[in-house]
């Protein structure tokens, strides 16, 4: 049970930003002690309609007349918001400017891992599975475990779970703005470092020295679990047991590999216990080495390996992380949240390995145009992996555009045999046009996600 009194001597909890996966697992969190939930956020979604209901007051324009009273004493509530939201907010400058408690979201997160035993999982990509087979192994298991994490899980339709009998926290530890630096990990997992988020850190060394920070939080005794060859130099305590991982080689690792009719067993390895013939529920190859790191953690954390192997096979995946939509002999549909370079060639390397005589078409949304301008080299190297690409107008999230930066940069520069560039509001007419689909994937972390009922609808049409 997550021991928090820090955090929970509010009455009232307010989130500016409330739609966001992070911020809306911790609305969920106060929602679950009985607390009054309040937020703003841009646009409503389905994530915002459902904390609506679980009991959340929600309300989607910058005004404060139509905030409730509650959560405008200054003593009664806690104003948690994300640094996503711009500082002009008018909402976040009232906070601010009348002195209310106002904590970052990845601050509140680092106050419940503070009370509890926290398994906190880093990288660049990767971390959302990652951290989600972790909660899914363990709460499935005699351990148990609360998790915060940064996906809709398929198996429990949610991104928090809780647990009335575990001390564990399972959190995944975003690099964003340096937000993991308020964690304090028991375990901590670095899934990858290459670099991102430019526009924060301005250089790659800074990105990765960020990572290294984090390792110095380990609590003394604890653990780091870190994916073999990464350039990260760990500043960890003395204490801290270090261990390497990876799909093939490292203290944990994956053997036997058994890749086809659509599934992928292998025997896992380590130091601590082996288990053979562990099964994929989410069948993509990047996937192995993210069971080897969750396999990992979890045997740390005191799950059985038969615990680990049925963990590992009944996880469902969080929505939009190699999520498949429509699978038949003639056509296959999968949506994935990838929009790094590394992520979309793990993804589309999977896709070709499990469907390796089938044409693989593409439908890439490049997020936030500072990504877009930094990356635009690796962007076209990885998408021209696709037989076909479909590339979408930039997705800009929090902001402004960037003269001369556009999806033009990175189209030029493709070598797929087929490339061509539509707006998102085309989407569905191009795709209706085209027969010769077999293998269809939706990728990027923008809005193309509102698109896949209408998308997955138009594909059955066509069987």
């Amino acid at each position: 049970m997550i021991q928090s009194e820090t955090i929970e001597n509010y009455n009232a909890y307010y989130f500016i930003g409330i739609g966001g996966i992070g911020m809306s697992n911790l609305a969920r969190y106060f929602l679950s002690k009985g607390k009054k939930v309040g937020g703003y956020d841009r646009t409503e979604t389905p994530l915002t309609k459902a904390l609506e209901k679980e009991g959340a007051f929600i309300h989607y324009t910058d005004n404060l007349e139509e905030v409730p009273a509650e959560f405008l004493v200054k003593d009664n509530a806690l104003i948690v918001y994300t640094p996503a939201v711009p500082q002009s907010h008018k909402e976040l400058m009232f906070f601010r400017q009348q002195g209310f408690t106002m904590m970052k979201r990845a601050q509140v997160l680092g106050e419940i891992t503070k009370m509890s035993n926290g398994v906190c999982v880093a990288g660049t990509h990767g971390k959302t599975t990652v951290s989600s087979m972790i909660a899914h192994i363990l709460h499935q298991s005699k351990v148990d475990c609360n998790a915060f994490l940064g996906g809709i899980i398929k198996n429990y339709d949610n991104n928090l779970i809780l647990s009335d009998k575990s001390n564990i926290t399972v959190a995944e530890a975003d690099e964003f703005d340096r937000s993991f630096h308020w964690l304090h990990p028991w375990i901590a997992v670095i899934t990858s470092a290459d670099p991102d988020h430019l526009d924060i850190y301005g250089t790659e060394q800074a990105y990765r020295e960020s990572f290294e920070k984090f390792t110095s939080l380990i609590r003394p005794g604890g653990f780091l679990i870190m994916k073999k060859e990464i350039a990260v130099t760990p500043q960890c305590e003395s204490t801290v047991k270090q261990y390497t991982y990876s799909e093939l080689d490292g203290d944990f690792h994956a053997e036997n590999i058994r890749i086809g009719n659509g599934e992928i067993v292998f025997d896992f390895v380590s130091p601590i216990q082996q288990i053979k013939d562990v099964q994929l529920g989410v069948p993509m190859k990047v996937n192995i080495e993210n069971a080897v790191a969750a396999i990992a953690a979890s045997l740390l954390c005191g799950a059985t390996p038969e615990e680990c192997r049925h963990g590992v096979k009944t996880f469902q995946g969080a929505k939009r992380r190699f999520d498949i939509h429509l699978k038949t002999d003639k056509i296959v549909f999968i949506d994935d949240y990838a929009h790094h370079p590394q992520e979309l060639e793990a993804s589309i390397n999977s896709i070709k390995a499990l469907y390796p005589d089938k044409k693989i078409t593409g439908v890439f949304q490049p997020h936030l145009y500072s990504r877009t301008r930094d990356f635009a080299d690796e962007f076209a190297q990885s998408l021209s992996l696709l037989d076909d690409i479909i590339l979408l107008n930039i997705y800009p999230a929090r902001e402004e555009p960037i003269p001369g930066v556009t999806s033009q940069i990175v189209f030029d520069k493709i070598t797929s045999p087929k490339k061509r560039l539509c707006l998102i509001s085309e989407l569905l007419d191009v795709l209706d046009s085209r027969d010769d689909l077999e293998v269809l994937v939706t990728l990027g972390a923008g809005d193309i996600d509102k698109l896949l009922p209408d998308i997955e609808q138009l594909l059955k049409e066509k069987l």
